[in-house]
């Protein structure tokens, strides 16, 4: 027996060789399309020629306070969970493709006790063992191979999905603590708007009462103030809104005091991420690898569609025992060895077979467009943030300029209402003036932080990654 297996084995071993081959076409990384550089001129900070570093979003979101909500999302957030779940899945299903290039060996037994004489007795006992490989493919043209890698490509695509979901939650965290920051401002600046206008109103009754100005200016003081008022209602509103959209970014409930109060310190506690570099850095971006991995496995997957059309070859090897005793069972005489080789082919289906490459070659070359489009989307991302971090510095300042213009000039107007030189329309424009001038450098100040969080989630923000799927 053991000189018809070496035959068998020898005869295989071409063929066992020939398993290395794969009818996949080499993979080869599509030109990059989008241009190499960054947009240049009045709009775009100067990019320095240092390559963009690994960051974690410790080093861009620097407030404790920001750092403690993002730890809690990390591990209570639901659509976390789920991309780790599906991460796991797909890792898993690697090896369940990948054991397709393997021996199944499996073992079977039996005892049976078969009537004699009219009852049973151990006298009619029969015992049964087999074991061995029931069907081995030899993989000559890479079909199970191929499969393996588009599986494993799948993998690591899954896991890129992941990373895009966890940068997309620290980014939504650290927008949403800026804008819980902007609205809390806002509120202060309604609730100082309506103390000012109340005062107004105030004034107004009295020269009403005293017959020295019009029912207008009382009813003009009103629209200001009752203004004010439903800016508090909304602002607060706004407050409780941004408190819900933290509590489900999180996961669960959380501190109110690690929300910030302050637009200005939130700006302060935001990093700007060290951009340099070339537009090569967007391929670190987790949507493009997720996107190039796609590629990757619809590559793979031309190769599967393209074995088809070859024949296979599978092995098979049985060694069985039977004997009526089983202290025999084991005896030379009890056993019984089978070994064998069969072949398949289709050669003819209508077509299918070749088909089946032609859908392979198409599902490639759309993903080649998804990868190409996500390139492309990348680069118009992180070029209109750039375009917004190159003039956000001049708009903080014009805004900033207008709130002092604007309060200085309501501070006198209101100095010489009071006097009876201005009347009371100029004293009512120059408050909401001012009122909307400080609504207005909050928005910028606000876009000034949404911004920084922009650039982190474009760029790719953190690259911390799970090992690869095996």
């Amino acid at each position: 027996m053991q000189r018809r297996i070496a035959r068998l084995l020898g005869s295989a071993l071409p063929a066992l060789a020939l398993g290395a081959c794969s009818m996949a076409p080499e993979y080869v990384r599509p030109e990059m399309p989008a241009p190499q550089t960054w947009p240049v001129g009045d709009a775009y900070l100067a990019r320095s020629e240092a390559g963009l570093p690994i960051v974690s979003y410790s080093q861009i979101f620097t407030d404790a306070r920001l750092q403690s909500l993002i730890e809690q999302a990390l591990a209570n957030n639901r659509d976390l969970r789920q991309a780790a779940a599906n991460l796991a899945a797909a890792r898993a299903q690697v090896t369940v493709t990948r054991s397709s290039q393997f021996p199944e060996v499996g073992l079977t037994s039996s005892a049976t006790d078969r009537e004699t004489g009219g009852g049973f007795g151990l006298n009619g006992m029969s015992y049964a063992l087999s074991g061995g490989i029931s069907s081995y493919e030899l993989d000559l043209f890479g079909r199970l191979a191929s499969a393996t890698d588009a599986q494993r490509n799948t993998a690591l695509s899954t896991e890129a999905a992941a990373r895009t979901v966890r940068l997309g939650l620290v980014a939504d965290i650290a927008q949403t603590w800026a804008v819980h920051a902007a609205d809390a401002e806002l509120l202060r600046i309604a609730q100082a708007t309506v103390i000012s206008a109340q005062d107004s109103v105030r004034l107004s009754e009295a020269r009403l009462s005293g017959g020295i100005a019009p029912r207008t200016e009382l009813r003009q003081a009103q629209q200001v103030l009752e203004t004010a008022r439903g800016d508090v209602a909304a602002q607060k509103a706004a407050l409780a809104q941004d408190v819900n959209a933290m509590r489900l970014l999180v996961g669960a409930d959380f501190d109110r005091a690690l929300l910030p109060e302050d637009i200005d310190t939130v700006i302060d506690s935001l990093g700007t991420v060290p951009a340099g570099m070339d537009t090569s850095v967007l391929l670190r971006r987790p949507d493009v690898v997720e996107a190039e991995y796609a590629l990757r496995a619809a590559n793979a997957n031309i190769g599967v569609a393209r074995a088809q059309l070859f024949p296979t070859i599978s092995l098979s090897a049985l060694v069985g025992f039977a004997s009526t005793s089983l202290s025999a069972l084991f005896d030379s005489a009890s056993r019984t060895t089978t070994l064998g080789a069969s072949g398949d082919w289709s050669i003819f289906n209508a077509g299918g077979t070749r088909a089946g490459v032609t859908v392979a070659r198409a599902q490639q070359e759309a993903a080649l467009a998804v990868y190409e489009k996500a390139v492309q989307n990348a680069f118009a991302e992180t070029a209109d943030a750039l375009a917004d971090q190159g003039t956000l510095g001049e708009r903080l300042r014009a805004a900033s300029a207008f709130t002092e213009a604007s309060r200085d000039n309501a501070t006198l107007t209101e100095a010489t209402y009071r006097r009876g030189i201005a009347s009371s329309l100029d004293n009512l424009d120059a408050q909401r003036s001012l009122y909307t001038a400080r609504i207005a450098e909050i928005a910028v100040r606000l876009a000034v932080a949404g911004n920084r969080v922009t650039l982190y989630r474009v760029l790719g923000g953190d690259q911390a990654s799970a090992p690869e799927a095996s």
